[in-house]
């Protein structure tokens, strides 16, 4: 195959997905039923994120900067992928396909049902990509050439040692951070309400953490959360609500509460689920230079505030295809093989 022909193969699974994102479809109902955290709306929300970025303006954008004519060697990339949000390894799919590899797929537990379904979409579009995939459930991972593998900090430890004699990138866990100026509007916040529950929360592009100056309004955050109530008639959601409530009630540790997210102050950025954590601060500077210094930590930062990195308000969870994780550009590592 092409480039151009791999590249038109990928215009068209947005239509696809721009299809899926709007219709009733099986994958979506089995999918919940397998893992209750993929909710219908969930989903179409992921599928509508792909089909906005897999547009045949934003494809030619994203391919214009590297040189996929040149020939080289195809080589065959094991991606060990994550399923804390429907589709988040998507991303590393199309990637290596792109660049011409062989992709060895091994799927999450927690997400098989959408990028089978999807696999099987591109596979009607363009049937050349048959040999050029291969999904993997519980079978041993072996034969490979170079390891795209995203994971939790522990698995992460297991990764370097596993994968360390052949080109690598080895994800771990991250968090993404607000700094609020006090100044934010209802409709930033509703959008800042957006970058934390999206997905119930549970994408590192989650705000997780809060930098608030002295004597904000903690009201203008909890007013403008209302749009996520129906989280609560969702029982994993709710129990890990009431979880994280009561272990705190327990320990006599302050917090802050509206019935639908816990806020407690605390240095961290991870926080639990259906809580965030918040830390006040008095001097912006020193808050870029401890970016600076953990910014192997950090997904992203939102804010009205210039601290180099910015995402906007309500963005995190719809990064565009050259809004690599990790900041490691995975293009230019599949075009170095």
């Amino acid at each position: 195959m092409t480039f151009q022909q791999r590249k038109e193969a990928f215009i068209q699974l947005g239509h696809f997905l721009q299809d899926a994102a709007n219709n009733a479809h099986k994958a979506i109902v089995e999918a919940y039923l397998y893992n209750q955290w993929f909710t219908e709306e969930s989903q179409r929300m992921a599928l509508q994120a792909w089909a906005d970025a897999l547009n045949e303006q934003k494809i030619n954008d994203w391919t214009a900067k590297y040189d996929f004519e040149k020939p080289q060697n195809s080589k065959t990339v094991a991606i060990i992928m994550a399923g804390n949000i429907p589709l988040v390894g998507l991303h590393d799919l199309i990637c290596v396909l792109l660049s011409g590899h062989h992709a060895l797929v091994k799927l999450s537990s927690d997400d098989k049902i959408l990028p089978k379904f999807i696999v099987a979409a591109l596979l009607q579009i363009e049937p050349a990509f048959a040999d050029r995939i291969t999904l993997l459930n519980d079978e041993k991972l072996e034969k490979y050439d170079a390891v795209i593998a995203t994971g939790s900090n522990n698995s992460n430890r297991y990764f370097e040692h596993y994968f360390s004699k052949v080109p690598n990138i080895l994800r771990k866990n991250r968090n993404s951070i607000a700094v609020l100026t006090g100044n934010e509007t209802n409709d930033e916040m509703k959008l800042l309400a957006k970058d934390i529950f999206t997905y119930f929360g549970l994408g590192c592009r989650n705000v997780s953490k809060l930098y608030l100056p002295k004597g904000f309004d903690m009201a203008l955050f909890f007013e403008n959360t209302k749009d996520y109530d129906l989280y609560l008639n969702h029982n994993k959601y709710a129990n890990n609500l009431m979880y994280h409530k009561s272990i705190w009630l327990l320990n006599q540790d302050d917090f802050l509460e509206n019935g639908l997210i816990n806020l407690k102050e605390d240095k961290s950025f991870s926080s639990p689920l259906a809580s965030v954590f918040y830390e006040y601060y008095e001097n912006i500077d020193a808050i870029k230079a401890m970016f600076e210094n953990r910014k192997n930590e950090i997904q992203c930062i939102v804010s009205k505030i210039d601290l180099g990195v910015n995402i906007p308000f309500g963005k995190t969870q719809q990064p565009e295809l050259w809004d690599y994780a990790d900041n490691v550009d995975t293009i230019a590592f599949l075009l170095s093989l």
